[in-house]
């Protein structure tokens, strides 16, 4: 990305680009040339258009491209033309250069001689013709100049010597040009494929590239991709395939692995690269994580690896827990996992090499991969089917890959390589399994360890008081968290938000990890959830020497393993008495003098590590338990970070393992920091010291200290594996030194020293203030008079940290709303406005104007309310009264109220109690067609201010019969929404979500909910090119009902940063004029309205401020349901005694802020509200009041970002029109409309590709808004189609809507239906089995309520997701089947996949087990499964024969018939699967219901 004004400030950064696509690959599997191959994958391309993105001037794509065999015919008969002799090797490059003559004669040259210098022969360079007329005005403004080289290899030179000499030439060249010509890139130099790839879309790659549509263009593999970027500037270099590959998803761990593979370069050694210096840095440090993945591939396959191999080890499955994995192939896993960790994310890659076309996906199969394989030898593999068009007699086969799968065509010998055979190879390259067995040692716990643990615990109970003053261990945190950690074994959960000051802007000491902001997934890659799918996730860590990953030999087999980096004494002191040399130990202590200086200690502690690596020590501890009265400990964090980083530039890293004694770590963030900034393991001694202390003291009763430290390690670990999936990462080895944080408030030369590469923006905290108060606290440890401190970090303590909802503010905004006496008022917002500075608008004063307006003359209140919206509080959360008073007063003020995640009773639709916004969050709770018809806007819950990376929280004492209703659960059972979206694994989803929404509710807007952090501007470009009407950036400090504390305190960012960076991202891509953007988290008063509009805003967010208004007195009991105001509880006495907030009181509240953000605006000079958006000229920067205040840089919060000053300041389009207008969509519409007005049904017929989304929608929308979600069910509308149908086929399908299918469909069928009929079936003309076949795509039946879906064949991954009412049957599925289902039946016909039935609480399913496999693929923790061929369960086995036979009737399956043709054969091989809480007979009454 190129800015135009780069000397301004900015809080952009090129790292935060991301990308996602549409993928695909076809090829003749024998390797037959034609020009078929390539006409079908532009063809193809153009299919999956709307899987990309379109820049503001409407033709500039994000970048798409083919990459293929080189097509020998075309190229030699071009070479002729030129009278150029081609030798029987040689090899082709595509390259960009600048438009720069000059500049374009050097790269060239430089190129020239780079070749000349590995002994091959440069023939020339050719103009590649091009037709500029097919770029839109964005792509032409970098077009770069495109020419092709030719080159000849010697006689006698080999394939792989050639290929490694054009390697070695290529990086010679980056090396010298790049830095100084941004053009310049070499897209392809390959004696075995070429590239063609451009800033166009794909319906004018053709057009632009005129070689495509020379017949003489003959190829037998091509690799096809379109890309959808958040990129606000598109760049031709970063279009895609990339030189081998094309990746649709995201590296979440990319920092890391750019990381570690520049510090393995001085590991990496192979013949095939005499001089690796010569070619190193490997893998950019820059540029778009699929780059870095590719040059990774690149290096690997030049050093002599293949593909196989390669891919395998740098994205392999999920191998740790998968207990039903071959042994031998495990092995290859385990003895791989020390030397390279994994490049982990949402990926699926496809890949040539020039011989085999290739896909792989990642090992939670968040991609979707399906091919088809025709009878004349072709195969395509594409994110979607359907994306050409073949006759179903035509098909041999078709399929998917499934999670953590490689499939290849070898086109040489013309084999399919399917999975299995694929890794048979892998496993049987050396004896991995012997060499582990000989030489992995595990560090394990024995049971002598409680006496060792007691005896040696380090702290002495007299020396207890100092460590926690020095440390900062308060009483809050003691009882708090750690405490809590070791009774419980997981984190405390508390509520209401943080609204406490960020660490740089605090008047207290506070803990160095305060200051980095934990990252996490939104939109352009998920979370995982660690509840239900921690299959796929693992701590396992290994101590040892890494070797060279070039090589294969037993040496590389040995290492020392723990399951977790969390160790307990026993585990450190058995690391630290190994004999053996290869894991000899370094102790290093990080006290210093005070006249050192923490600066100067640091690096010497860096010295001493450096030369302890030199002098053969593995393992280096780095230790703060030696405290010394004269002396100053350096913070385990910094110690950490400076160390590795210091041994990454010596390249020594890989030859140590950094392991941290440390009293800082108490919560499991703590431990994910050290780790992030590469701690191999930690041993937390004052946790351990304190445990020890309370049970001793009494404080915790009963439980052995053993079994609390247990438990306590427990929590830890627990708490690690949320913070890895809240950044999609699965395990702690790709984590490793990843550096996923953001730091606010740290000056830049401590982030150079020890932290480098990490996001900071704002500078702050120095090392002499983080020495200052390490002194303070010295002073206070080693104090006989002085106490260890109460804290008043989580709850208000008198004297204690600052805490914006203090008793006093509660109390003033109260008697305001109560008396709407506006004295009152102003002594509410005295108290805010004045406060000392707690966030950074605080530091930033408005510039009052001289000539100040008559407040008659500014805007009245009744144009402001309309910009306030109630943030979304869930009916569950709050109490139905506090619910309906929010609606009752948003609505009578023009505003709007938030329903939140927990649905909404239809008897308040069309009155005033009705919530204009309607949230869909990730649980899909209440959300049917019914409901998305009823509002005016309709938000996505992307992420939430005080949680974001995880799901919404409701405990089982809150979930009454009328939740239980509203929701479609079971009342009493908690309710924990899936950290991620289902149906939102990257930007091109999203995309498809907003689509399916503007299809049910054409009139709403679609808004989505984003969470301020390091790089939302770029995401809020992406959501705006998904064609979202509004984006709210939520700040850290919004407010929940419940989470996990860590996550309240360490997670998320100041929305002043987000909003900031987004206004600039958006008017900088000329999209900040189609969309509305809201600013959220901690808004009180007028003067928050003010500066949140001068920084970008037009709308206002409000959620704690409106509950407290009504009566909440901020006790932080949300979660317990013991609401002593009735706000939060669901209690009803609580809510009929206590319940005092009338709609009333919000309205004063909300006309108090209006009526002050007039007063401001008339001090301004300012007449409407809309003038003073990005207005930044009239805010001034305070100096602060503290050192570390006086130390920010806030100049970015005021810059324009180098935008030019006429693109717009806001909204001015209605709303946000997609690219793709459903034509077909509307055809339905048009001629089913009557039969939906008479209520009359009718059958109807239409033919569907793959382009045609979200059928179904549209109609049900229509159904929905005049009959409600069941009110057609007796009179149905019948669609008889033909087709690949495109994704979320029935997505929010009513009662009264049937759709038959004839053919097949892709991710999200029957998403969100409430009722009616999906039947999918082969097309007539097949061939295949259905029972081998993949009939649809993933996620289907996703937040489903109601309905019956029937497809004759196999389904995808996570299939029934959060179901909770529709009927269906399949005939097979993959991974994570009926994950966290609360209602409905499903039927499988065959085989699960892995982790079947994870979260389940609720409804049932069969599942027919022909391979006795399934016991060993359902997940056993909340459901059990029993046989149906018994005489207690005939009405069980009816019940299944019946859906059996209805399921037959409606699909014709074949498969489906011979089951109930051998009935009494197949009924012994079926299990009933249900939740363990619900008994046999109660399954029963659920089947006489549901029939």
């Amino acid at each position: 990305m190129r800015y135009e004004n780069a000397d301004r400030p900015t809080l952009y950064r090129p790292s935060f680009e991301k990308d996602n696509c549409g993928f695909g690959l076809i090829a003749h599997m024998d390797g037959k040339p034609s020009h078929w191959v390539l006409s079908t994958a532009i063809e193809s391309l153009g299919r999956l258009t709307h899987r990309g993105a379109v820049a503001a001037d409407g033709k500039t794509g994000d970048g798409c491209g083919l990459l293929i065999k080189k097509p020998d015919g075309f190229l030699r008969a071009v070479a002729d033309e030129q009278g150029w002799q081609l030798a029987e090797r040689y090899a082709v490059g595509t390259i960009f250069l600048s438009t720069d003559a000059d500049k374009a004669a050097r790269a060239r040259a430089t190129l020239d001689q780079a070749l000349a210098d590995e002994g091959v022969t440069v023939l020339g360079w050719r103009d590649v013709p091009t037709d500029a007329s097919a770029c839109g005005e964005e792509a032409l403004k970098t077009l770069p100049r495109i020419e092709q080289i030719f080159i000849n290899a010697p006689d006698g030179m080999d394939d792989q010597d050639f290929g490694r000499r054009l390697f070695t030439a290529r990086r010679v060249t980056e090396k010298v040009i790049e830095p100084e010509d941004e053009h310049f890139y070499i897209t392809s130099l390959s004696s075995q494929v070429l590239s063609y790839k451009g800033l166009v879309m794909p319906a004018y790659l053709p057009v632009f590239y005129r070689d495509l549509n020379d017949p003489r263009m003959e190829t037998a593999i091509c690799v096809f991709h379109q890309r959808f970027s958040t990129n606000t500037w598109p760049e031709w270099r970063l279009a895609q395939p990339f030189r081998f590959l094309a990746h649709n998803g995201e590296i979440n761990t990319v920092q890391g692995n750019r990381n570690w593979a520049n510090a393995r370069a001085a590991k990496f050694e192979t013949p095939l690269i005499p001089d690796m210096a010569k070619v190193a840095p490997l893998v950019s440090s820059e540029g778009s994580d699929s780059n870095s993945l590719d040059n990774m591939l690149d290096a690997m396959l030049a050093g002599g690896m293949d593909i196989f191999r390669t891919l395998r080890i740098l994205i392999p499955p999920a191998w740790q827990n998968v207990d039903s994995m071959d042994t031998d192939l495990r092995a290859f896993y385990e003895y791989h996992s020390m030397h390279v960790e994994p490049w982990d994310g949402p990926a699926g890659i496809v890949l040539t090499e020039g011989r085999h076309a290739a896909c792989v996906l990642d090992r939670n199969g968040l991609r979707p991969a399906r091919y088809v394989i025709t009878k004349d030898r072709h195969i395509t593999l594409a994110s979607e089917i359907g994306v050409y068009d073949y006759a179903a007699e035509d098909v041999e086969a078709k399929g998917r890959l499934k999670p953590g799968e490689m499939l290849a065509v070898d086109t040489e010998t013309g084999e399919l390589l399917l999975p299995k055979t694929i890794d048979d190879r892998l496993k049987q390259r050396k004896p991995y399994k012997r060499w582990l067995h000989d030489h992995l040692q595990r560090l394990e716990s024995t049971l002598e360890e409680t006496e060792l643990e007691d005896s040696g615990t380090p702290i002495g109970e007299d020396d207890l008081p100092t460590f926690k003053k020095m440390y900062n261990l308060t009483l809050e945190e003691n009882d708090s968290v750690v405490r809590v950690l070791a009774e419980g074994g997981q984190e405390a959960v508390g509520s209401m938000g943080d609204d406490t000051p960020l660490p740089v802007l605090s008047r207290n000491e506070r803990a160095l990890y305060d200051y980095f902001r934990q990252q996490f997934a939104q939109v352009t890659n998920p979370a995982i959830d660690p509840l239900r799918e921690q299959i796929v996730m693992s701590l396992e860590t290994c101590l040892g020497r890494e070797l060279n990953v070039f090589e294969e030999t037993e040496e590389h087999a040995k290492r020392l393993v723990v399951e977790s980096p969390v160790l307990s004494r026993t585990k450190f002191l058995l690391l630290l008495n190994q004999d053996d040399p290869a894991y000899a130990n370094h102790v290093i202590d990080l006290q210093y003098a005070a006249t050192e200086g923490l600066k100067a200690a640091i690096e010497r502690i860096a010295d001493e590590a450096e030369q302890a690596v030199r002098d053969g020590k593995v393992i280096l501890v780095l230790s703060d338990r030696y405290l010394d009265e004269n002396k100053l400990p350096v913070h385990a964090l910094l110690a950490t970070g400076a160390v590795h980083h210091r041994l990454v530039a010596k390249g020594l890293r890989c030859d140590a393992n950094i392991v941290v004694e440390t009293a800082t770590a108490r919560d499991p963030h703590h431990f994910a920091t050290l780790i992030g900034y590469g701690a191999t393991a930690i041993y937390p001694y004052l946790a351990y010291a304190a445990i020890r202390n309370m049970r001793s003291s009494g404080q915790i009763k009963i439980t052995p200290v053993d079994q609390l430290r247990r438990n306590y390690r427990k929590g830890i670990n627990k708490g690690l594996f949320k913070i890895l999936s809240k950044m999609g990462i699965s395990t702690i080895a790709s984590y490793r030194g990843a550096q996923l944080f953001e730091i606010v408030g740290l000056a830049d030369d401590v982030v150079d020293l020890c932290f480098s590469g990490t996001v900071s923006r704002i500078k702050g905290s120095r090392f002499q203030d983080l020495e200052s108060d390490q002194q303070t606290l010295a002073r206070e440890a080693f104090s006989r008079r002085a106490v260890v401190r109460k804290g008043g970090l989580l709850k208000f303590v008198q004297n204690g940290e600052y805490h914006a909802y203090n008793p006093d503010v509660v109390q003033h905004l109260q008697e305001a709303v109560e008396t709407g006496d506006r004295e009152a008022w102003d002594r509410f917002a005295e108290l805010v406005n004045r406060r000392q500075p707690m966030v950074f608008r605080d530091l930033l004063k408005v510039k009052e104007q001289d000539a100040a307006l008559d407040i008659d003359d500014v805007e009245p209140i009744d144009a402001i309310l309309p910009r306030f919206d109630s943030a979304g509080m869930s009916l569950g959360a709050l109490s139905p009264e506090a619910h309906e008073s929010l609606a009752i007063a948003m609505n009578r003020l023009g505003g709007r109220s938030n329903s939140g995640e927990g649905g909404e009773d239809e008897a308040r639709y069309g009155t005033e109690r009705m919530s204009k916004i309607k949230q869909v969050a990730s649980g899909r709770f209440g959300v049917t067609p019914h409901y998305l018809v009823n509002a005016e806007v309709l938000q996505i819950k992307v992420a939430q201010g005080a949680k974001p990376g995880e799901g919404g929280q409701l405990p089982g004492h809150k979930v009454n019969e009328m939740i239980g209703r509203l929701r479609f659960s079971k009342p009493g059972v908690a309710l924990i929404s899936p950290p991620p979206h289902h149906d939102i694994y990257s930007i091109e989803d999203l995309a498809q979500l907003i689509f399916d929404l503007k299809q049910v509710n054409p009139q709403a807007l679609v808004s989505v909910k984003l969470v301020s952090v390091a790089g939302v501007g770029t995401i809020a470009a992406g959501v705006a090119k998904a064609y979202a009407d509004l984006i709210t950036i939520a700040g850290y400090d919004g407010g929940t009902g419940a989470s996990p504390l860590t996550s309240v305190k360490y997670a998320g960012a100041p929305w002043e940063l987000g909003l900031v960076e987004t206004h600039h991202a958006l008017r900088a891509n000329d999209l900040r004029g189609k969309v509305r953007v809201q600013a959220d988290g901690g808004m009180k008063t007028g003067l928050d309205v003010i500066k949140g509009a001068i920084l970008g805003a037009e709308s206002f967010g409000f959620g704690t401020a409106p509950m407290v208004a009504m009566g909440c007195k901020y006790l932080r009991i949300c979660h317990l349901n013991n609401c002593a105001t009735g706000v939060a509880t669901q209690e009803k006495v609580l809510r009929l005694k206590h319940f005092i907030g009338t709609p009333e009181k919000v309205a004063n509240y909300f006309r108090f802020v209006a009526q002050e953000t007039r007063e401001w605006m008339a001090k301004l000079g300012v007449r409407r509200l809309e003038d003073l958006i990005g207005r930044t000229d009239l805010l001034e920067i305070l100096p602060g009041e503290t050192e570390k205040q006086r130390q920010l840089d806030l100049t970015p919060l005021l810059s324009d970002g180098g935008v030019p000053a006429d693109k717009p300041r806001h909204c001015v389009e209605p709303s946000n029109v997609p690219y793709d207008k459903g034509e077909l969509a509307e055809q339905m519409v048009r001629e089913c409309l009557p039969a939906i007005e008479a209520k009359s049904g009718g059958e109807f017929q239409f033919e569907v590709k793959n382009m045609n989304r979200s059928i179904g929608a549209r109609l049900s929308g229509e159904i929905a808004q005049r009959h409600g979600n069941y009110g057609m069910a007796d009179t149905p509308l019948v669609l008889r189609l033909h087709g690949s149908a495109g994704q979320s086929f029935g997505v929010w399908n009513a009662a009264g809507l049937h759709m038959y299918l004839a053919g097949d469909a892709n991710d999200y069928v029957g998403k969100g239906m409430a009722g009616g009929k999906l039947v999918i079936h082969p097309p007539k003309g097949s061939s295949f089995r259905t029972n081998d076949t993949t009939i649809m795509g993933n996620t289907c039946l996703y937040g489903a309520t109601g309905g019956k879906l029937f497809a004759a064949g196999m389904v995808g991954e996570r299939f029934a997701v959060r179901n909770s009412g529709a009927h269906a049957v399949v005939e097979g599925m993959g991974d994570h089947g009926c994950e966290y289902m609360t209602g409905g039946v499903v039927c499988c016909l065959g085989p699960t996949g892995l982790n079947f039935g994870a979260g389940m609480t609720g409804g049932f399913a069969f599942v027919l087990d022909m391979d006795n496999e399934f016991v060993d693929s359902y997940n056993h923790e909340l459901i059990d499964i029993h046989r149906v061929q018994s005489e207690s369960m005939e009405a069980h086995r009816n019940y299944l024969k019946n859906m059996i036979r209805e399921y037959v009737r409606e699909t014709g399956s074949e498969w489906g018939q011979e089951i109930l043709d051998n009935f009494r054969d197949y009924a012994r091989r079926f299990w009933l699967v249900k939740p363990k809480a619900a008994d046999l007979q109660s399954i029963l009454d659920t089947l006489r219901q549901a029939a």
